[in-house]
């Protein structure tokens, strides 16, 4: 598997675990947007956005600029490349999972059509 900083991938998927900041993300997706706009949405305070934007930003998912008064964010997405290198290790596991079922219900399957064609048949069948 792919060595991470344990703390990096951490503050990542702490970030994407929250709707509403998966949610903010989306919105930088689109283009990039003040502090204000970002928070506009959501019916919170400024103070608790801001507290979802510092996370944000903590993870390294946003970059802020200032302009004069102005705080603008936007999206930096390569942060998440880690975590899903780390979802793509089990995504592995769980593929040769489920290619070695198949494969046992394929022979089950073969098992039980040649046992039908041995089984002798009874008159009036």
């Amino acid at each position: 598997m792919v060595k991470y900083s344990s703390t990096a991938l951490d503050n990542v998927f702490l970030a994407l675990a929250d709707p509403t900041r998966r949610a903010m993300l989306g919105n930088l997706a689109k283009q990039s947007l003040s502090v204000g706009e970002l928070a506009a949405p959501y019916e919170m305070s400024l103070a608790a956005a801001s507290k979802h934007i510092k996370l944000l930003e903590r993870a390294g998912l946003i970059e802020r600029t200032v302009q004069g008064r102005t705080h603008l964010c936007r999206l930096n997405a390569m942060p998440m490349h880690a975590g899903m290198e780390w979802i793509r290790h089990y995504e592995q596991f769980w593929t040769a999972r489920l290619d070695a079922l198949a494969a046992l219900l394929c022979a089950e399957d073969e098992a039980a059509a040649k046992a039908a064609r041995k089984k002798p048949r009874r008159k009036g069948q």
